[in-house]
């Protein structure tokens, strides 16, 4: 079955942005018990790794119709953690490079526009889920929120960045100051990564 990814960086590495307490519980039970029910309904079902767990998204017709929703459930939750943490580096890496700055701007004029495009959307998420940068089927940028663990392969769409905005992602840090969160994240974000992965996507479509 699936395996947890390693944390690129250490429980305290995200100082003073999420605390250590916040991202230990959040990888090792939130993101670990999604890993776990996941592969307890793949094994009941005898799912034999034929997918990656992206690929496995528009895959579930081979499982009961009655058993799809918790199994789709479970794998946005993992799918959408581990975005989530690999956008995250202590190092400093938040101003966009490459061809994703290049998108950014084109699309939205500056950085500047894009961020607050991003904490706009995301103002308007009840309840909880998470704001994506997407790439849609015409290789243009879309900001987008999702409920819940809802992932953006079921529509087509393939992440770059996932901002988790259920309460256990910044309680202990920021209590309801879920703004301060939010632009905390972006001290925090990786742009090398999801560099990496626009430049892979795009190349993979042209």
């Amino acid at each position: 079955m699936y395996q947890m990814i390693p944390l690129p960086y250490e429980y305290d590495a995200l100082e003073p942005y999420i605390d250590t307490k916040t991202v230990g519980l959040h990888y090792e039970k939130h993101y670990g018990n999604y890993l776990n029910k996941l592969n307890e309904l793949l094994e009941k079902n005898n799912y034999k790794n034929e997918f990656s767990k992206e690929e496995l998204v528009t895959n579930l017709g081979m499982f009961p119709v009655n058993e799809r929703d918790d199994i789709l459930y479970y794998l946005g939750g993992v799918l959408n953690h581990e975005l989530y943490f690999y956008n995250m580096n202590p190092n400093k890496h938040n101003e966009p490079v490459g061809k994703i700055k290049e998108a950014i701007i084109k699309q939205y004029g500056t950085y500047e526009n894009f961020k607050q495009q991003f904490f706009n959307t995301a103002s308007y998420l009840v309840g909880s889920g998470y704001t994506f940068l997407v790439i849609n089927d015409q290789q243009k940028l879309e900001i987008i929120n999702l409920s819940n663990q809802d992932t953006p392969y079921t529509y087509g769409l393939v992440p770059l960045i996932a901002m988790d905005l259920w309460e256990h992602a910044y309680y202990l840090n920021y209590y309801n100051e879920k703004d301060r969160y939010m632009k905390n994240f972006f001290e925090i974000i990786d742009f090398e990564y999801i560099n990496a992965l626009y430049e892979k996507e795009i190349e993979k479509k042209s």
